[in-house]
């Protein structure tokens, strides 16, 4: 019971792994969890989805807006730093837009913390802050580099910085599968962009369960990278089109499969950790710890092997393993 009697605040809490993250500390029983976001909108379905509760406090305000950060944060002993502009296309032709979100909002976030005296902030961050090729992915790797930075540089300060690294969530907000189901029934076609691309997938509930599992086990500035399952788009593609076409009696024939290439920003595989990453990670069952700090020791960890942790090295589940996981989390 790690949030117990504490304050926590969800930055981004109306996004896909924020709701999920709000769930999961109210099962932990806190005296208050602060849901701070700028979509209004968002904001009025959680309210009625979960009901007048007085644990929750729904804040309107932007990463952006430092002040508004400071004020958020007053009293609070956990934050979760979930928001951010997420979508590559989007932050490619708006690339100053994710600068002030995604770098800019990140500075906000680390320095309303620390002053003030925050316990501990988890960072949300991705695959793509590898090696990256797109914009979306520069930002968050600058953030990360914010993160990590503030922990040596704090001073005296108390507040403990962590960051969690994962792949694609299965089901949230943008993913690729709504898209796909959308355009059979809506077009009869699926647009592809190569069906040799891989991807870490994982569910909202590993993400979430991982994400604050990180959070306990930090001992500041480490990057947490969760494991999780590959898929292979071109399989992806296969079981969607299947059950989409079972399911609302549609022939699969009359559904078109047009390939569009690779989209500006994009790879054709993630990747997870750096080899020069796993040569000072330790490995536990579900995740990868990247310390700050040579000489850092976690329980039941042990040191990982060196060589990167990608998309295009790992497994990828097979066509029947990738649809039972889709139809395991009701996405159609």
């Amino acid at each position: 019971m790690f949030f117990r009697d504490k304050k926590v605040l969800i930055i981004g809490g109306t996004g896909t792994i924020g709701k999920s993250l709000l769930q999961h500390v109210l099962e932990e029983q806190p005296q208050v969890v602060r849901v701070l976001s700028r979509d209004e909108y968002k904001q009025f379905l959680l309210q009625n989805e979960l009901g007048i509760r007085e644990d929750i406090r729904y804040l309107l305000g932007d990463v952006r807006d430092y002040d508004r950060l400071l004020m958020a944060m007053e009293d609070i002993d956990y934050v979760f730093h979930a928001a951010a502009l997420k979508h590559v296309p989007a932050c490619e032709y708006n690339p100053y837009e994710a600068v002030l979100t995604n770098i800019v909002g990140s500075y906000n976030v680390i320095k309303a913390a620390s002053r003030q005296k925050v316990k501990k902030v988890t960072f949300t961050s991705s695959d793509k802050a590898i090696s990256p090729t797109n914009t979306y992915g520069a930002t968050k790797l600058t953030a990360e580099r914010l993160i990590v930075a503030s922990e040596h540089s704090k001073g005296p300060g108390k507040t403990n910085f962590s960051i969690v690294r994962f792949g694609n969530v299965i089901g949230s907000r943008g993913s690729v599968i709504p898209l796909f189901i959308n355009q059979i029934l809506n077009e009869n076609k699926i647009t592809v962009t190569n069906h040799n691309m891989s991807r870490f997938m994982m569910t909202v509930d590993q993400a979430t369960k991982l994400t604050i599992k990180a959070m306990k086990e930090a001992k500041g500035g480490e990057i947490f990278v969760l494991k999780m399952p590959v898929i292979v788009l071109g399989d992806l593609v296969k079981v969607i089109t299947e059950e989409t076409c079972n399911k609302y009696k549609i022939s699969i024939e009359q559904i078109e499969l047009l390939d569009m290439g690779v989209r500006p920003g994009e790879k054709m595989y993630e990747e997870l950790m750096t080899y020069d990453e796993s040569l000072i990670a330790w490995e536990l069952p579900d995740m990868f710890i990247i310390p700050s700090r040579r000489g850092t020791i976690y329980n039941n960890a042990q040191n990982a092997n060196p060589g990167t942790y990608s998309s295009a090295d790992q497994k990828a589940l097979n066509v029947e393993n990738v649809r039972q996981l889709i139809l395991d989390q009701n996405l159609l």
